[in-house]
């Protein structure tokens, strides 16, 4: 066999470079170094192979590298033969040995084996006595828990026995001698020698009771649904109820008498056996029941057929001063720092909810927005009176727990906002839809009006908007937590007087006859009541964007400066959409002067008829109707209004678009009246011909005479002479006008084409 290997072809050197194709390569998806990985599988390789390879070729190029193997096999046999030769020489005696070295192995696995069950049953043992041991100490602490328990009832108990011993009324705070020493429970009299009196002992043996309680409430919540417990809870009720009624006791004759170091031992006492809604129901009952029942009479104590008002500002006022003199003492010791009383409430529990029992059943209209006047009234006394309670807070949390509560919520929610904004929108909105109604633009008689920038306005309904949108910011109407819907409501009033101003404007201009709602006063207005219009555009945008402007912001100066900034750019478009309708009340006041004008215009007409088939001469003067086409232009310009509320840029710009406006149809009316006459005088000069060719007359006799169309094109350039003096009296340049070059042109002789003089 390894005479064969040794015979066997050595594989071809890679240099090899004329010889047959190097074995040793392999395809690029060929690796051979993945067939010695310990994870290799044979048969997941060949399948994924298979995807893209035929399985002739894979099993060809297998057949290769088994071929290539073999040769490398051969190549180490004979590269180190001799040391393969004596491997099988030296393997002598190896059963022999192996049975040597089994004697020993199976002595060290029993060896083993005899240990690891002596430490298992060790770990069992320990085990067991651990969980003994365990259990011990778990009935163990039970047993010192219920102990622990029944010695803190019976001291309850005993101390709670000792309370009588301690006149509740004692209030001199001197003892006689046979009464000084020790009492029964333990506790020193020594401190009431250094003039602490009895009320306050009473006040420290109980919350000495009731930190007992509390720590056993810890016990018991640990110690559930054992019958030891259950058998004691009958004493724990008991001890829990007097505990209660000797605290009440002495923190309302702590209250009555005004002992500051009583009341601050009962509140920690209530603190803690997390007893928070009693002192706060005593303190409501005893102290602010009274007073708010003389200022708000309600319940059985409310004189029946007594007038009384549902305003809530003088009632407050009384509040608050009661609150100053009976309830700042209390107020003041719960919110002493670092004293742990801030869990309680009486703010809010004690004072709010006695008055907002007292409102609702004593002056219930007082929180109905159906008198809106009133009902606002009441809103803003009641957010200041909030104010007033939330100012007793030390700090800003306690400002943030205050407005938690329950009840302020609750106070809070009796003001229905948004039905008093509904009232408000209608009133206000209906106010101005009522005065868009009216059929006529009415100017303002009303002098009494005090409103400085309001007497600058001369249309009812301009007026009105103005005061519509001064009473959205009013003091008397405003609700600053509506802020957001009244600055709505601001917008749609613009929106309504402009669409109000939009759709007569349309229908002006569209000349309709038919009746639309809202757009009569546009149809019977005349130019000069337009003036009013523009002026009236003209100071609202001033007022909005000006001084109405700075007001909002003002009242809105605690907001965010982003929300200043939209409220800022929301009124601005409100100002800017009634500036973009100045120019179009301009147009259509354009539109309705060249209206009236072109009516004078169309009197050029009568010019052919003048002129066609006579024998007139050319004409030296300019026709009558001339002297009227500038004339309603010249008497709205010179009118009072126009002299009073058009400024100079406006006079301007309303001079020039009437009389660039007029110019164009002057010269539409003239063109038509030059082509029509050319196109006339044509077919009557083709009908003379034929009827001279009938007659045999020679046909180049040619008539020299002035024709009708040079007597029109005379005439209608004398009238345009005129009418550019005319422009010039007003102010205007004709040759500045491109309708009037056409017009110079279309009318001029040749000789004069290109010079335009009057």
């Amino acid at each position: 066999m390894a005479a064969d290997l040794l015979h066997s072809p050595l594989p071809k050197s890679a240099t090899d470079l004329f010889g047959d194709p190097i074995e040793d390569s392999h395809p690029l998806w060929l690796n051979p170094s993945k067939f010695s990985d310990q994870e290799f599988d044979p048969e997941s390789y060949i399948s994924d192979l298979r995807t893209f390879v035929p399985f002739d070729t894979l099993r060809s190029e297998l057949r290769s590298h088994l071929g290539s193997l073999k040769h490398e096999l051969v190549e180490l046999i004979n590269r180190d033969y001799s040391d393969f030769v004596s491997l099988s020489t030296k393997l002598v005696d190896v059963d022999a040995a192996v049975v040597r070295m089994r004697a020993p192995l199976l002595e060290i696995k029993e060896k083993i084996l005899s240990f690891r069950g002596s430490v298992e049953v060790s770990l069992m043992a320990l085990q067991s006595r651990l969980k003994q041991r365990a259990q011990a100490n778990e009935a163990r602490e039970v047993l010192e828990l219920l102990l622990d328990t029944f010695h803190v009832v019976s001291k309850v108990e005993k101390l709670i026995k000792e309370l009588p011993s301690v006149p509740a009324d004692w209030s001199s705070g001197s003892l006689n001698s046979a009464e000084k020493g020790h009492l029964s429970n333990g506790l020193s009299f020594q401190h009431i020698e250094n003039g602490m009196n009895l009320r306050e002992t009473q006040s420290m043996l109980l919350e000495r009771i009731a930190s007992e309680m509390n720590r056993l409430k810890f016990y018991i919540a640990h110690s559930q649904n054992m019958p030891f417990i259950e058998n004691m809870e009958k004493r724990i009720h008991n001890a829990s109820l007097l505990l209660d009624t000797s605290l009440g006791h002495c923190f309302v004759d702590g209250l009555e008498n005004r002992d500051a170091n009583a009341v601050y031992n009962c509140l920690r006492a209530y603190a803690a056996i997390d007893n928070m809604n009693s002192p706060e129901e005593i303190f409501r009952s005893t102290v602010v029941a009274p007073f708010v029942q003389i200022v708000i009479p309600h319940g059985s104590s409310r004189v029946v057929g007594v007038l009384s008002t549902d305003e809530l500002e003088q009632d407050y006022e009384r509040i608050k001063q009661y609150i100053r003199d009976d309830c700042k003492f209390l107020l003041d010791i719960s919110f002493t720092e670092n004293s742990g009383l801030h869990v309680f409430s009486f703010l809010a529990n004690s004072i709010l909810k006695e008055v907002l029992s007292a409102i609702q059943t004593g002056k219930p209209g007082a929180f109905s927005p159906g008198r809106p006047t009133q009902f606002l009234q009441n809103y803003k006394s009641s957010l200041d009176f909030l104010a007033h309670l939330e100012g007793y807070c030390p700090t800003r949390p306690a400002v943030i727990k205050l407005r938690a509560e329950a009840v302020y919520v609750e106070f809070m929610k009796q003001w229905n906002t948004g039905v008093y904004f509904s009232l408000r929108f209608q009133e206000i909105a209906g106010a101005l839809d009522s005065e868009l109604m009216i059929t006529s633009l009415v100017p303002s008689q009303n002098t009494s009006n005090q409103q400085k920038n309001v007497q600058r306005l001369l249309l009812r309904q301009s007026i009105s908007l103005m005061d519509c949108l001064r009473l959205c910011w009013a003091d008397d109407v405003l609700v600053l937590s509506c802020s957001d819907k009244f600055l709505r409501l601001f917008l749609q009033l613009i929106s309504r007087y402009s669409s109000w101003l939009s759709a007569g404007l349309n229908a002006r201009r569209a000349k309709s006859t038919s009746t639309n709602t809202g757009s009569e006063w546009a149809i019977s207005a005349s130019p000069d009541d337009f003036l009013y219009i523009i002026h009236d555009l003209k100071c609202l945008v001033e007022e909005v964007c000006g001084d109405y402007l700075e007001h909002v912001l003002e009242l809105l100066k605690m907001c965010p400066a982003e929300v200043l900034d939209l409220v800022k750019q929301s009124i601005l478009h409100g100002g800017n959409s009634l500036r973009v309708l100045h120019p179009l009340v301009i147009n259509l006041i354009v539109d309705t002067l060249v209206e009236k004008s072109v009516e004078d215009l169309r009197q050029l007409k009568g010019i052919t008829a003048t002129y066609r088939m006579t024998n007139k001469p050319l004409p030296v003067r300019h026709s009558p109707y001339v002297s009227g086409v500038l004339r309603p232009l010249k008497a709205f310009l010179d009118g009072e209004r126009a002299a009073t509320y058009l400024t100079s840029d406006l006079r301007e710009q309303l001079l020039h678009g009437a009389a660039n406006e007029i110019t164009h149809r002057y010269y539409e009316l003239a063109a038509e009246l030059i082509n029509m006459a050319r196109k006339t005088e044509s077919s009557l000069q083709k009908i003379r011909l034929g009827a001279q060719r009938r007659a045999g007359a020679s046909s180049d006799v040619a008539d020299h005479n002035v024709s009708d169309t040079d007597k029109i094109c005379m005439q209608l350039f004398l009238d345009i002479q005129e009418y550019g003096r005319n422009l010039a009296s007003l102010g205007i340049d004709a040759t500045s006008i491109p309708t009037y070059r056409s017009l110079w042109q279309c009318t001029a002789p040749p000789d004069k084409q290109n010079t335009i003089s009057f």
